[in-house]
């Protein structure tokens, strides 16, 4: 049986991005230093069947959504709240991350503790593509790919089906 066709749209905007400071844990035995990157997020959005008006999805939405979600990661330290290897305590207006012996006090509004054990652009696709998936009930979108490119030539993209 033939496999049946799929519209696949693209969304690659220029402002579709955020900066922020992380450092990955490696086999939680070691660490890059902390530093920065300029994220560049792709969203892929894929589905067999159109609505009564010829579209997949309604992309002003979808749109609006990854800017929002992408603003909200957008100059802070990124902090992976579910880390076996990173220690995080949040005292008066500061937050103290500790690794190791490394110590890093930052004012709390500057830091973003994420639902991740890592902040590694694998876990960063993940956790965009499951913000984002929440706001498609109702759309013909079958599945979704988010990528997260924290270089030129370094990406990752996460994708799944959507729930029905």
């Amino acid at each position: 049986m033939p496999t049946p066709p799929i519209f696949r749209i693209v969304l690659a905007k220029e402002d579709f991005k955020f900066s922020s400071a992380h450092f990955t844990v490696f086999n939680g035995e070691r660490a890059e230093l902390l530093h920065g990157h300029n994220y560049q997020v792709t969203v892929e959005l894929a589905g067999s069947e159109l609505d009564g008006w010829g579209l997949l999805v309604d992309l002003d939405r979808v749109k609006t959504v990854l800017r929002d979600l992408c603003g909200r990661l957008d100059s802070r330290t990124l902090v992976p709240g579910e880390s076996a290897s990173i220690r995080w305590l949040r005292q008066g207006g500061d937050v103290e991350v500790r690794y190791g012996e490394r110590a890093y006090r930052f004012p709390a509004d500057d830091v973003l503790v994420l639902p991740l054990a890592n902040t590694s652009i694998e876990l960063l696709a993940r956790l965009l593509w499951t913000d984002l998936a929440a706001h498609l009930g109702g759309s013909r979108v079958e599945r979704m790919a988010v990528s997260v490119e924290e270089s030129a030539g370094q990406r990752c993209f996460y994708e799944a089906a959507l729930e029905a």
